[in-house]
């Protein structure tokens, strides 16, 4: 087999990509969303909205994260269903409604941006496709500018969405944004881990349930990671929050159960410490993406580097769980690349 044929090579290449990708956003996406985030400070929402599927789903609950800490605001994830369904017309005056989508062609979002707009709502597209319906739906469009994502796994596109929703979102409060000039670097610091990643997929490949668990800003990457692993490798993955997967789910935690725990060196990786804990009693196999200290005891674990804020380490906790599903789906002989039964663009109503 070549090297053109290997599996999993355009996912891996889209995994290696990502910091080029971020060093893009940065230097060309800035103007444009600097400019959008005016326009939203002078509008003034009283509440924010996002609407989302998939993968682009958990970058909008990144951005919730964002909005109720950053800009200090209520946020809240739409169901699509409730307007494309059940034509629910809910009075959205002073409500900035956002869609994340890496395509930017799922029907039932084109339409729920459509309603929101004729409903008073001040409607934002973030996606990785400026000539798409999404994009000409809403008043206002940035572009990720992940450059075209062949892997049905998304991997590059989201983390540029994560990127952008961090840069909007601090360009809205007026806050100092230059720790994201740093990502790139650190990025390609990250994707070393490979090898190591690939060891761990070899002690994982029989597994036929996971879960994943993280708090605050990492919940999203948690849940990140669960779909990744599903859509490659085709086991049972659940997510958690660290906080829910106290609350009963620890009854199904036992040794032949594997956990992937987010555990950064802030505050959401400080609030893991208890369920940590709780793993730990249970004799769990837990491994770990965060801080060297917070991953020490745990059976393995793959270090991030230091320093890194809150709000921007999800976009390097996810690189090493992307490269365990890329890893883990070519150990268990398929090809991540063309997942079975998947396309890379799902159209529901």
């Amino acid at each position: 087999m070549t090297t053109k044929d290997a599996p999993g090579r355009l996912m891996a290449a889209e995994i290696a990509e990502q910091p080029t990708r971020w060093h893009r956003l940065l230097d060309d996406g800035r103007p444009t969303i600097a400019d959008i985030a005016a326009q939203i400070a002078a509008h003034r929402p009283r509440f924010v909205q996002f609407v989302a599927r998939g993968t682009s789903d958990h970058a909008a609950l990144y951005a919730k994260y964002l909005v109720e800490i950053v800009l200090q605001i209520p946020a809240g994830l739409v169901s699509p269903s409730t307007v494309t369904v059940y034509g629910a017309r809910p009075d959205l005056r002073d409500v900035l409604y956002i869609a994340v989508s890496q395509s930017g062609g799922s029907p039932d979002l084109v339409q729920s941006v459509e309603v929101a707009r004729a409903q008073g709502a001040l409607t934002v597209a973030i996606t990785n496709n400026d000539t798409s319906p999404l994009a000409d739906a809403a008043e206002l469009h940035i572009d990720v500018l992940a450059g075209p994502e062949k892997s049905v796994a998304a991997t590059k596109s989201y983390t540029s969405e994560l990127l952008a929703l961090y840069l909007l979102m601090t360009h809205i409060a007026g806050a100092d944004d230059s720790a994201a000039t740093l990502l790139p670097e650190l990025g390609e610091q990250v994707l070393k881990a490979d090898d190591q990643v690939r060891t761990v997929a070899q002690r994982y490949r029989f597994a036929q349930r996971l879960i994943t668990t993280g708090r605050g800003y990492s919940y999203p990457t948690a849940r990140e990671a669960a779909l990744k692993l599903m859509e490659t490798s085709y086991l049972s993955a659940q997510a958690f929050s660290g906080a829910d997967l106290l609350h009963g789910p620890l009854a199904t935690v036992d040794p032949q159960v594997p956990v992937l725990a987010v555990v950064p060196a802030g505050a959401g990786g400080e609030a893991m410490r208890p369920v940590l804990e709780r793993l730990a009693d249970r004799d769990a196999d837990v491994f770990g993406v965060g801080s060297p200290e917070r991953i020490a005891n745990l059976t393995g674990g793959i270090a991030l580097p230091d320093g890194v804020p809150d709000a921007l380490s999800p976009l390097l906790e996810i690189i090493p769980l992307q490269q365990l599903a890329l890893h883990l789906a070519i150990a268990r002989g398929g090809d991540p690349d063309t997942p079975r039964g998947l396309r890379k663009v799902t159209e529901t109503l």
